[in-house]
């Protein structure tokens, strides 16, 4: 039997869910454009804040916080549901594209917040996929950066404050 998961009306969630067996189906720039417009239809859709987010090769994270009386469960679900059903009709593939169901944590305060947010602009060059997280196309940062504001939500007083690389150029 699954652990419930925890939810808190108001809360920001650090969530991230992995391909199945590790694959490396978001390797190609279509594939995470196609995650990208998934996710700004389900802000079209469902009401929350994406903070930031990063599209790896084989996994997401996001910094999000549902709407009043939004259920995180059901805009992921929603998320992770239809790009698998495109993803598939793409490759004319059947069944699973998801692993085990997607991790999520309460944000704990502003401290915890900040690591979070951190981390995940941190997490291409962690991969070494990129020598600075700026030029991380599939992220928050370079969203931010350049002003594109369909997916992101507008970086706070607290974010520019602690992280000023998110102020547009």
């Amino acid at each position: 039997m699954r652990v419930c998961r925890k939810l808190l009306e108001g809360a920001e969630y650090h969530v991230s869910a992995r391909i199945n067996r590790g694959e490396m189906a978001l390797l190609l720039e279509e594939e995470k454009t196609l995650m990208l417009n998934v996710i700004e239809r389900a802000k079209k859709r469902y009401r929350f804040q994406l903070r930031n987010f990063c599209i790896m090769n084989n996994h997401i994270h996001l910094l999000i916080k549902p709407g009043k009386n939004e259920s995180l469960s059901r805009i992921m679900q929603w998320i992770l549901s239809v790009f698998a059903m495109t993803w598939n009709r793409r490759h004319n593939l059947k069944g699973h594209v998801w692993g085990e169901r997607f991790y999520s944590r309460i944000i704990e305060g502003i401290v915890d917040f900040l690591r979070v947010f951190i981390y995940i602009d941190d997490n291409p060059v962690n991969a070494q996929l990129v020598d600075f997280s700026w030029k991380w196309r599939f992220g928050g940062l370079w969203h931010h950066h350049h002003g594109i504001k369909t997916v992101t939500d507008p970086p706070d007083d607290l974010i520019l404050r602690y992280c000023p690389e998110h102020i547009r150029y």
